[in-house]
């Protein structure tokens, strides 16, 4: 009986295949290793997906249910970021209007993607799906305020953020600074969704995302 065990167990094993078949190891874009990443925040760790996909793309289907975009990989939830209409909000003095030119075309935001992360990584010459994690990480903001009205009067209150909030906030603003930078100007979008995600992993206050976060932060700290 124990000789049946180990030969079952023998034959389970990998390298005793017939065909002597082993599976590559799946990398994004078939160039960046999922292997060796490091979530540092524990609270987004459980929120951040690395599913490992060759193309960033699920085909919606985790649409329509309750927190399931936690299992969408994060590089396809940064494509679908870029995919918006433009703000509709002042910024720099000036209306952003993309006027949907990315509404629905998630190809050509992946495109624009995998044209990022090879800059990312001629600048860098590190992993740029661990650059996005440090990006991520600096950029979300963990208090924020909300309105609260007491007896007719209403009040700036403290809160802390959710993680899930956390990551939609950072993953809108690094997109966001991508487009403000990109507007109108000679600088393409991939250049500029590189720039931003290389300041904000390395926390320089010169990105969008980092100065919307520590100005959210200060806002919720002076309604405490």
């Amino acid at each position: 009986m124990a000789e049946d065990e180990s030969a079952k167990v023998e034959a389970a094993r990998p390298e005793h295949k017939p065909d002597g078949h082993v599976e590559a190891e799946v990398k994004l874009f078939g160039k960046y290793p999922y292997t060796g990443l490091v979530i540092n925040d524990g609270s987004l760790r459980q929120y951040v997906s690395l599913n490992p996909l060759q193309i960033p793309h699920s085909f919606a289907r985790h649409a329509n249910k309750q927190f399931a975009k936690s299992k969408v990989n994060i590089v396809e939830r940064l494509a679908n970021k870029l995919m918006r209409g433009g703000t509709g909000e002042k910024l720099g003095g000036k209306v952003i209007r993309t006027h949907g030119k990315l509404q629905g075309k998630k190809s050509k935001a992946i495109k624009i993607i995998e044209a990022a992360f090879e800059v990312v990584e001629r600048k860098t010459k590190q992993n740029p799906i661990q650059m996005l994690i440090r990006a991520l990480e600096n950029s979300a903001p963990r208090e924020d305020v909300t309105r609260v009205r007491f007896g007719g009067i209403a009040y700036q209150v403290a809160t802390d953020v959710s993680a899930q909030r956390r990551l939609d906030l950072a993953l809108r603003n690094i997109t966001l600074a991508a487009i403000l930078v990109a507007f109108n100007k000679k600088t393409t979008l991939a250049e500029a969704l590189a720039d931003e995600i290389i300041l904000a992993a390395n926390g320089d206050l010169a990105s969008f995302s980092v100065k919307r976060r520590n100005e959210t932060e200060r806002m919720a700290r002076s309604a405490r």
